[in-house]
């Protein structure tokens, strides 16, 4: 089987689990509370690579506030499906000194990425520490952070699609879909 066939019989057995216009109306949501909170801040935005390159790609134009763009990438998953320890492949920069720090990311799992990003963030000096996530999954366990701005919050499945990948496919789609459980 080529990789090609296996995207599409990967898509084929997978749930969607919100459409294009319920994650667009997510984003514009997000990016007003955003708007709301961090307008007069004039924040450094860090986007996460490479999930979050399709949420920040449609999140940024909707926040008319001045910001400072840069990226980190910091992952726990790679290709697999399950989290394991952080890779620091780009670190936060040391500008972040005394400033409103603003994380986008795709989403919040176990939490255990998106705290090592505050945690480092606030070693290197940064004002204040906020996070906005496409989708934050409801777990049964206690994470040890909340994103502070949501766009969805979904049921503990492996989902993929708009910049989420599900073993390096689908990243493109402009839903949001689910692994079925096998």
């Amino acid at each position: 089987m080529t990789d090609v066939e296996r995207a599409w019989r990967f898509l084929e057995n997978s749930d969607p689990i919100a459409s294009a216009d319920e994650v667009e109306a997510a984003v514009l949501r997000v990016a007003d509370e955003i708007t709301a909170k961090l307008s007069k801040s004039y924040p450094v935005v860090l986007v996460v690579m490479g999930g979050a390159v399709v949420f920040a790609g449609q999140m940024l134009p909707l926040l008319r506030f001045p910001i400072d763009l840069d990226y980190i990438h910091a992952s726990r998953y790679g290709a697999a499906t399950r989290g394991a320890e952080i890779d620091w492949r780009v670190k936060p920069p040391a500008s972040v000194r005394g400033r409103a720090v603003l994380v986008l990311d795709d989403i919040l799992d176990g939490g255990q990425t998106m705290d090592a990003i505050r945690g480092r963030l606030l070693e290197l000096g940064a004002a204040s520490f906020h996070c906005a996530v496409l989708v934050e999954k409801k777990l049964a366990v206690e994470k040890p952070i909340h994103a502070d701005f949501v766009g969805l919050e979904i049921e503990d499945r492996f989902v993929f699609g708009f910049g989420m990948d599900a073993k390096g496919y689908w990243r493109n789609l402009p839903e949001i879909r689910a692994m079925r459980e096998s």
